[in-house]
């Protein structure tokens, strides 16, 4: 007899605890860095805001943000990282001791654990393909996004980018590939204002006698990052949601 069938969050779950325990947190950091900070200067982040970092792995952006945001005339500013891999905020709160600014949540895009027109900006760094409902987590960012808000999505698997769909067969996870313009119209759909995108190079140099495994070359690879990732910018209007008529963590 099988057990019953997992859910989309638990695989995800499932498979990013994997990760995890296979010490891939850092080296998201080392892939990722050049990327998020090009998005995090375009940010125009300021002491004293809220931000929520949505799939923050093991939280190295979560604290780049931190350090970004501490002290200001409107006081503390204050940075939440939300992760569906519960071994991954263990590993992101072991690796923040020092940070008094920091939070670390576990969480589904689809239910996000907080309440409604919080955060000032928001984060999200290679994780938005992986949600299952990708409407789900849309409408979740605009509750829990302050009037005026503005989001930062960074996609690096997208049509646009033929060759990052070399490794959609390596995940073990099924994901969303969709072109930049499909995600402007989808986040309009979800009556975010100011949609643009702009694709953002990795200018990271990549050694001669790098081995890849996730592209058919190295070549490939170095294609791969001119091109760059997309990133998905996006505010919500002047508008409140109105709190639920129940609690929600």
């Amino acid at each position: 007899m099988s057990g019953p069938p997992i859910s989309p969050d638990e695989r995800l779950q499932h498979e990013f605890n994997r990760w995890a325990e296979q010490g891939e947190g850092p080296k998201m950091e080392n892939h990722h860095l050049d990327i998020t900070e090009k998005t995090m200067r375009r940010m125009a982040l300021r002491p004293g805001e809220r931000i929520l970092d949505l799939g923050c792995g093991s939280g190295w952006a979560t604290r780049l943000l931190a350090r970004l945001v501490t002290e200001g005339p409107q006081g503390f500013g204050q940075v939440v990282g939300v992760d569906i891999s519960d071994e991954m905020v263990r590993q992101a709160r072991a690796a923040s001791k020092e940070f008094d600014n920091v939070m670390f949540v576990v969480g589904s895009a689809a239910q996000i654990p907080w309440e409604e027109n919080f955060f000032d900006k928001v984060l999200s760094v290679e994780s938005f393909y992986y949600y299952p409902d990708q409407d789900r987590a849309l409408a979740e960012l605009f509750r829990v996004m302050a009037p005026h808000g503005r989001m930062f999505i960074l996609i690096n698997l997208y049509k646009d980018n033929p060759y990052s769909l070399q490794w959609v067969p390596k995940l073990k996870v099924p994901v969303h590939v969709r072109s930049a313009a499909e995600y402007v119209d989808l986040l309009k759909k979800h009556a975010f204002h100011n949609v643009e995108y702009a694709q953002i190079p990795d200018d990271t140099p990549t050694p001669e006698n790098y081995q890849t495994t996730s592209f058919h070359s190295l070549d490939d690879l170095k294609a791969f990052k001119r091109v760059g990732a997309l990133l998905l910018m996006a505010s919500k209007p002047d508008v409140r949601n109105p709190a639920p008529g129940y609690t929600i963590y």
